[in-house]
């Protein structure tokens, strides 16, 4: 099977390269490298997926309609995996207008491609943001999601409204997942769990938004990659699929597990709350469960214990051992999302 994969340096998209790779499919990716995070970063995702076994990579950006189409008709993929976005809340919020030309004009120029080349199958990554803050918890799939409160949730129901329509006019088969905050090793810099783990780590001090009793369903990024997997080999029309772990976990609670896992105490600054926060997310995994056989294997205190293992091996921690330094190259100082 011919698969491609948009965003496959990132953080999730490098995993699922892995996890597909592993099963003897051919990947091609596309990923702009953009300066979100540092771009050197991503490239040692993609020289980590080589590892794994060949890919076809191109640095292009999924807005570019004629790129787009050229890699597409090249590859002639039987799968396209749509992980590329502009990811986060906190951001979206500065700049409203970009996640609206990548995550909303990006999405449709994957769609017309699989239109165009006959692409029989669209995975699309959704978000848990979807859900807003209105929805009764579990959040299931037949939920409501008219209330977005943040531009990115609202390019996300944007991109699920599309996969419907090119589904339904064209039969291709469309599957939505809504990942509910997704961790692990390479996370993203600006997400809380590996913000709040080099800062304790450091000795520096982290923000609480709030009083701490916020709850995210934290779920472990190759959890995620066996449901996007599952998604690949699921025959349909159009269908939506949480994928979490359907197990919050406060901001309170979450501290205190990297504590334990550091074996270091936090130092901890209380800030008010933060606009397009909600107050929890939950997921319901019972239709994936059922149709996709999808079964979280990983309790968020092995996760984050893997987590700081694979923190505490990458080379800008262990040289700053070595020197006994708390220099190193950092990402830009984001506000921690969670």
């Amino acid at each position: 099977m011919n698969i491609l994969i948009t965003g496959g340096a990132g953080f999730i998209g490098s995993h699922v390269a892995e996890r597909l790779l592993r099963k003897g499919r051919r990947l091609t990716i596309i990923d702009d490298l953009n300066d979100f995070y540092p771009p050197a970063w991503k490239r040692q995702n993609l020289a980590e997926i080589t590892q794994t076994g060949p890919i076809d990579f191109h640095q292009i950006d999924i807005c570019d309609q004629k790129a787009v189409f050229t890699v597409v008709a090249r590859a002639m993929p039987d799968v396209i995996i749509h992980l590329a976005a502009r990811a986060g809340v906190r951001p979206s919020l500065e700049d409203p207008l970009l996640y609206e030309q990548v995550n909303v004009r990006g999405t449709l120029v994957l769609l017309e491609a699989s239109r165009r080349f006959g692409v029989r199958k669209f995975i699309f990554a959704s978000s848990s943001s979807v859900y807003g803050a209105e929805n009764r918890v579990p959040f299931r799939e037949t939920g409501c999601v008219d209330f977005p409160i943040s531009p990115y949730a609202a390019t996300k129901i944007a991109g699920e409204r599309l996969c419907y329509t090119y589904s339904h006019l064209y039969s291709i088969s469309v599957v939505c997942l809504r990942f509910f905050t997704v961790y692990g090793p390479r996370q993203r810099p600006d997400l809380a769990i590996r913000k709040f783990v080099e800062s304790i780590e450091q000795g520096r001090r982290i923000q609480v938004f709030g009083s701490g009793a916020s709850a995210r369903d934290y779920t472990y990024v190759e959890d995620i990659a066996a449901g996007v997997a599952a998604a690949v080999s699921y025959h349909c029309g159009y269908e939506l699929f949480n994928l979490g772990n359907s197990d919050p976990i406060t901001l309170t609670d979450m501290i205190r597990t990297i504590e334990n896992a550091l074996g270091k105490k936090a130092i901890l600054d209380h800030v008010p709350e933060q606009p397009g926060d909600v107050p929890i997310t939950y997921a319901d995994i019972s239709k994936a469960r059922r149709l996709l056989d999808y079964r979280p294997a990983t309790k968020f205190p092995e996760g984050i214990e893997k987590f700081v293992a694979w923190h505490r091996r990458r080379p800008a921690f262990c040289a700053r051992r070595q020197k006994g330094s708390k220099s190193e190259t950092r990402a830009p100082n984001f506000p921690a999302v969670w």
